[in-house]
């Protein structure tokens, strides 16, 4: 029996000399010291801005005003120690910004616990803050999650083990809970005069909206149901509210692996009353079920009495605007491209969001900046050209529009343009390291090509520059798998790291070629959910295996070099590429993959009611065949599987099962754990040490050493 071996990054130095070297211009840490923006958010009133920049691993609130907006931080968090910042906000009168430190709110799960990735004996805690606007001390109001502040910016409400609870924006008295009310409440929106408070009190089958007015008055529930209401949002005069209602769960068993309309429908309904009417049902088709992009409904009570949602029932994820007492859509966002990251203006008038359209055929595989008013069809792209720009925001007084931007070499900064448009202004651009390798980074090409079922497949080429002998090659392949790499840096931390990472690799010599298969965002519904996708027949992984055979063809690559490896949906695809097609990929790195479905969420179990599930048996072979466990006879190419042991995404046991299955199996592997770290690499050092480790696994395994 082959024995597997623990990842030493040791080893690593004695590849030093290896024939690709001299394509070697900067090291992982040079081109991971960019500093990341996320979070940004705007007030009510005035021009005042924040956002949160994760500087190597050091996550900081910094704030901006106009009409300079020059870059200020705010905290001094000083640390490596993992604490994300998050649910950042600014007060309508610009005076208190707020946000939560902590948890991993990427997470599937246990989100708002928090993380230790230092291995602290003291656990961290997931905490709301709230600091002055011009400069202070932060100071932590509770432990909690998912604070809003009062339009009088003097209060904040938010969710703690499942209540609401208050507190005084500057914490000058000690939390308390604002009302009990049995089940799970979330979804909380104050109205717009601050005297009420929308929220969403979840009951496990069904779930209602509710709205708080004092500890004196019962709470209002609003057209209570059978049914599971969610995201409600309130009228411009306080009067109203628009929801949305899904079916509640239960009902008789049904198939499995047939694709099913998921119905949903908005309303409306008088506060006071509690009455309630629908005013629109979403088309009973495949396309028309409940929209599973980025901000899911997007529901907006915008200006004029119209409500704004997203709906893909055309094929794409678009805006439609309805007025508030029913009556036919209007379609805001025509063409095909999707929206996502929307926003509106606090004015109520405009819809911003980042979509894949342009006037260059390239900008498929971008994002770019768009504008919309609530009640035309009158669309408008704001940043057109070869960069990416995403989460778009207006400023209180409707003077400029805030975002966040990058070039192909350029990483992600805050950016700033006037509303009306014109020259946009980078912030914070000494916060890139000199150090940062920004000149030396290779252009990604689009390429597409067909699968074998004539699915036409993008990604992303990065190619070494120099050399005129066969390179080897690598398949990336991303999680989600709802994700899209682009041409260019990624709005998500994650995949901004995979970005760096394949620049990283292409430096290193390696000809890497990044793929958008199905399943992913970006090219439709057709593509986003396609037939026996996943758990119920993998028809993705067709794409990943037509990629490796076209990158095989390529004159500079060598086909017998090429290695494969992924996160997430991208560790899953890896193990199944190295379970079924050994052959073709010499080695892969999987990078806390599923690994079996049924173990994941898929198990498919009979239960002791009467009424069984039509296809259960079906199902439970379709789920095992689509796993790589079920091909591991086949599997002989080498492995490094990496997973970080509080993985709230991905079990961690996926990995200890694969590993038990494959050193039986004889397969030779390498393993990394990072200790308690989770999905999203929190610790900046841990996701160093997991893209070395890629690295240098694929120059030892598919680089011959010097002689």
């Amino acid at each position: 029996m082959k024995k597997f071996t623990f990842y030493c990054l040791a080893i690593g130095l004695f590849y030093a000399g290896t024939s690709f070297l001299q394509a070697q211009t900067f090291s992982l840490e040079a081109i991971k010291s960019y500093p990341f923006p996320t979070e940004l958010t705007s007030s009510a009133k005035g021009s005042r801005i924040a956002w949160a920049f994760d500087e190597q691993g050091k996550r900081n609130v910094y704030v901006a005003e106009g009409p300079e907006f020059s870059p200020r931080k705010l905290t001094n968090y000083t640390e490596d120690d993992g604490q994300e910042i998050t649910s950042l906000s600014i007060s309508d009168d610009g005076k208190w910004v707020v946000y939560v430190r902590g948890g991993d709110h990427g997470a599937n799960w246990d989100d708002e616990l928090p993380v230790n990735t230092t291995s602290s004996p003291i656990a961290p805690k997931v905490q709301i803050w709230s600091v002055p606007f011009a400069g202070g001390e932060p100071k932590a109001i509770a432990e909690g999650d998912m604070p809003k502040i009062s339009p009088q910016s003097d209060k904040i409400a938010f969710i703690k083990g499942g209540q609401v609870w208050i507190s005084p924006a500057d914490g000058s008295l000690a939390a308390k809970a604002l009302f009990s009310a049995r089940g799970t409440n979330n979804s909380i929106e104050w109205s717009p005069d601050g005297s009420k408070l929308a929220f969403v009190c979840d009951r496990k089958d069904h779930a209602f909206v509710g709205v708080f007015t004092s500890e004196t008055t019962p709470i209002t529930w609003i057209a209570p149901s059978f049914s599971q209401d969610d995201s409600p949002r309130w009228s411009p005069d306080g009067k109203k509210l628009v929801f949305v209602r899904t079916p509640g769960s239960g009902g008789a068993p049904d198939s499995i692996l047939t694709r099913k309309h998921r119905p949903w429908a908005i309303w409306t309904a008088d506060v006071v009353s509690g009455l309630a009417s629908q005013i629109w049902q979403a088309p009973k088709t495949l396309a028309g079920s409940v929209p599973n992009t980025h901000g899911g409904f997007n529901l907006h009570w915008a200006a004029n009495e119209r409500i704004v949602y997203m709906s893909y029932q055309d094929g794409w994820p678009h805006l439609y605007s309805i007025a508030s007492s029913g009556g036919t859509p209007l379609l805001l966002t025509p063409a095909s491209f999707m929206a996502e990251h929307i926003s509106m203006s606090h004015d109520r008038k405009w819809i911003l969001f980042s979509g894949n359209t342009g006037p260059d055929k390239l900008d498929i595989d971008r994002r770019h900046v768009v504008r919309v008013p609530v009640d035309k069809a009158a669309m408008e792209v704001l940043t057109p050209g070869n960069g990416l720009e995403w989460t778009p925001v207006v400023t209180g007084d409707g003077a400029t529009v805030a975002m966040i931007s990058a070039t192909v070499q350029r990483p992600p900064l805050p950016t700033v343009m006037a509303f009306t448009k014109g020259i946009p202004k980078l912030l914070a651009q000494n916060l890139i390291p000199a150090t940062f390798p920004q000149n030396q980074l290779v252009t990604p090409k689009q390429v597409t090509f067909k699968s074998p079922d004539g699915m036409t497949v993008h990604g992303q080429l990065f190619e070494p520059a120099g050399g005129s002998s066969k390179k080897p090659a690598l398949i990336y392949v991303h999680g989600g798998p709802p994700r899209q790499m682009l041409l260019g840096w990624n709005y998500s931390d994650y995949y901004a790291n995979s970005y760096a990472l394949n620049q990283y690799l292409a430096s290193q010599g390696f000809v890497v070629l990044s793929i958008n298969y199905r399943l992913g965002i970006g090219y439709g519904y057709d593509f986003h959910q396609p037939a026996n996708g996943g758990a119920t027949g993998a028809s993705e992984y067709q794409d990943v295996r037509a990629g490796a055979v076209w990158l095989a063809e390529q004159p500079q690559v060598d086909a017998t070099k090429i290695g494969i490896y992924g996160g997430s949906y991208g560790g899953y695809l890896t193990a199944l590429a190295l379970a079924r097609d050994s052959k073709l990929f010499a080695a892969g790195v999987d990078i806390h993959g599923v690994h079996d479905w049924s173990q994941q969420r898929y198990g498919v179990t009979q239960t002791d009611r009467f009424e069984k599930v039509p296809d259960a048996d079906k199902a439970a072979k379709v789920v095992w065949e689509s796993s790589p466990v079920s091909s591991i006879s086949n599997w002989t190419s080498p492995v490094l599987i990496i997973h970080g042991d509080d993985d709230r995404n991905v079990r961690f046991n996926q990995s200890v099962d694969l590993v038990r299955r494959l050193d039986k199996q004889g397969v030779p592997i390498e393993t990394l754990v990072i200790v308690d770290d989770t999905h999203h690499w929190m610790k900046h050092t841990n996701a160093l040490k997991m893209g070395n480790a890629t690295a240098d696994y694929f120059k030892r395994k598919l680089m011959k050493p010097k002689q």
